[in-house]
This record gives C-alpha cells, sequence and structure tokens, in this order.
C-alpha cells in the first residue's frame, strides 16, 4: 500500500469504507488448497435477473466516495469504465462471474484510488459539479444495465419457462 497524504478524519473513514468494500466484493474468501480470493460480487453476479445489478451498485458507491475525496474526472471515468467491463461481462451468465473472479474492478479501482492518495500534489477536495456528474452518469449506467438484465431474464423465462 502506497505512502498515503494527511487525509481529515472524515477523509480517512471515507477511504477505509471504500477499501473495505472493494475487498469484501473481490477478496473476501480464501479458496481452500489455494492462495487465490474471491469476494462476493461474482457471488452475486449468480442471481439471475439482478445480482450484477446490485454489485454495481455497489462497486458504485466506490466511485463516489472517490469522487466526493477529490480524484480527477479523467481517473474517475475510467473508474466507471472498469465497472461497465465488468457489467458488460456479467451479462454473459457464467462466463461473466468467471470474468468477476479474475478482473477484480474494485481492486482495480481501489489501486486508482490509492494513486492519486500517495501523490505529494494531491489535495482531497472534491468538485460538486464533478460529483453531480459522476452520480447521474453512474445512475444512467446501472439503470440501462438493471433494465437490459431484467429484459435477458424475461426472455430466458418466455424461451426456456413455457
Amino acid at each position: 500500500m502506497p505512502e498515503i497524504i494527511a487525509l481529515q478524519p472524515a477523509q480517512q473513514k471515507r477511504v477505509q469504507r471504500v477499501r473495505q468494500l472493494a475487498k469484501l466484493l473481490d477478496e473476501a474468501i480464501l479458496i481452500p488448497g489455494t492462495n487465490k480470493r474471491i469476494g462476493l460480487d461474482p457471488i452475486i453476479g449468480l442471481i439471475p435477473g439482478g445480482g450484477d445489478t446490485v454489485t454495481m451498485l455497489m462497486s458504485a458507491y466506490i466511485v463516489v466516495e472517490a469522487a466526493l475525496l477529490g480524484l480527477p474526472a479523467t481517473t474517475l471515468l475510467q473508474m466507471v469504465g472498469n465497472i461497465v467491463i465488468d457489467a458488460l461481462a456479467g451479462t454473459v451468465p457464467v462466463v461473466g462471474d468467471l470474468f468477476d473472479v479474475v478482473s477484480k474492478a474494485n481492486t482495480r479501482n481501489l489501486k486508482l484510488l490509492d494513486a492519486h492518495l500517495a501523490q505529494p500534489e494531491f489535495r482531497a477536495k472534491s468538485d460538486k459539479l464533478l460529483v453531480i456528474f459522476i452520480v447521474m452518469l453512474l445512475v444512467t449506467v446501472i439503470v440501462s444495465f438493471g433494465l437490459l438484465a431484467a429484459l435477458v431474464f424475461s426472455l430466458a423465462l418466455k424461451l426456456f419457462g413455457g
């Protein structure tokens, strides 16, 4: 973990929550007999018709917290891109969940956050308009993928349910 600039106590708590959530989603469970870890992201993603939408919401929280900490727009958009790639892969049953095990989008986003916090010139001050834009972008992405998941689930029920 890189050296992190001095943050206010509220900002330190924000970073700690992000770390805990990223670990929970990507690395919470040690696979017995290996040194590999998986998180709840691929497990929740197995729930048809919305599991990936739920994990997208949790992943979006990490990005919003990063925006509130003052990360630049380019980094925030890269974090959103990591979530979108994860969600796109998640639309493919089983393969998407295996992708979650390997890709660990939340861990990648945490590394982006840590890299900025470690920069001596970084100042943890958010831009309210940027935060609003990122939240609106995330809501749009999550609603779109939620609707897509509902449509795919509905079509699967019609095809296989009679």
